[in-house]
């Protein structure tokens, strides 16, 4: 008798153990919430979260698809603690009041972002009048447009805009809607497959502009400064699982934006995921002289007002190490 009891009392305590363990697991999921969009290049990250890295990583991630020009706000109410845009908008973020600090850079677009045009336009010279489908001021797209006429002596200024997210904006162009449509992969290859409706005039492989970060709150950054460390390492870990099951890895990413992993693959062709490696590179330099270059064009464009007096705290490069 004395014997059954003490091995129900046993199992009682190693079910306890069990239980406690369980809760401590659960108390060591950080939760964060990450706001992006369907781009090619932010597809690692839903990787991450899909096959179960983050989660290994001790993260309890929400992404939430929220549309660029609306993603500051988002992050200004604190209903997301990161986000994933192009360095650029960061840099309008924290001129505008929206402080966010850049800690992984994610992707170089070669070819992935660009403008198509009619088949009567034959150069930059030629859209002078013209009616341009492109998202709104502070977006990857609108960047995209004032950098190409910026660096073919033209501006915004030269053109008529309508606004029209990338996905719309590429659709009703090949509908026959408008003189030129600015917009990225996975939507700029609806131009590509429909020849009868344009050409492409210019992408990032003639005019290198578009790159990726994912940034976070300050405020969260500070708090959670582990929890930040396993978002990037998370990140590079997804690289490495593309690497090495690239189908599958394509077939989920392709998922999360309703294309088949051939169709995703192509897509992810026209740009190039930073490893660490590239990492340490862009962030010892390279980021920095970018964001200067891109302030003259964004406060050119009216985006900000004024130049940013802080670059530094515009990112953080401890996180990549």
């Amino acid at each position: 008798m004395a014997k059954t009891v003490f091995s129900k009392l046993a199992t009682l305590l190693a079910a306890s153990a069990c239980l406690a363990g369980f809760a401590q697991g659960a108390a060591a999921q950080t939760k964060v919430v990450i706001g992006m969009s369907g781009w090619t290049g932010f597809a690692p990250l839903t990787l991450a979260d899909r096959a179960g890295i983050f989660k290994k990583n001790g993260l309890d991630v929400e992404i939430k698809m929220i549309p660029q020009k609306d993603r500051h706000l988002a992050l200004a109410s604190k209903s997301i603690q990161c986000a994933a845009t192009t360095v650029e908008t960061h840099v309008s973020w924290n001129t505008n009041g929206v402080p966010i600090t850049q800690i992984v850079q994610l992707d170089k677009s070669y070819g992935a972002d660009g403008i198509a045009v009619r088949g009567d336009i034959k150069s930059f010279a030629d859209l002078k009048g013209k009616t341009v489908a492109v998202d709104a001021p502070g977006t990857a797209p609108y960047f995209t447009l004032a950098w190409l006429l910026s660096k073919n002596g033209m501006s915004v200024k030269d053109v008529k805009t309508v606004t029209l997210a990338p996905q719309p904006a590429a659709q009703s162009f090949v509908t026959g809607q408008n003189d030129a449509a600015v917009t990225y992969e996975p939507y700029l290859s609806t131009v590509r497959d429909n020849p009868a409706a344009g050409k492409i005039l210019a992408t990032t492989l003639d005019f290198p502009h578009i790159q990726d970060t994912l940034g976070c709150a300050p405020d969260w950054l500070k708090a959670n400064p582990a929890a930040a460390k396993a978002l990037v390492d998370s990140y590079f870990q997804a690289l490495e699982m593309i690497k090495s099951d690239t189908a599958k890895s394509n077939e989920i990413m392709g998922g999360a934006v309703k294309q088949t992993g051939e169709a995703f693959a192509k897509s992810a062709s026209f740009l190039r995921w930073q490893d660490k490696a590239a990492n340490q590179k862009f962030f010892a330099g390279e980021l920095e002289t970018f964001m200067k270059e891109a302030a003259v064009i964004l406060q050119d464009a009216g985006v900000i007002r004024k130049q940013p007096d802080n670059w530094a705290a515009m990112y953080d490069a401890s996180f990549i190490k």
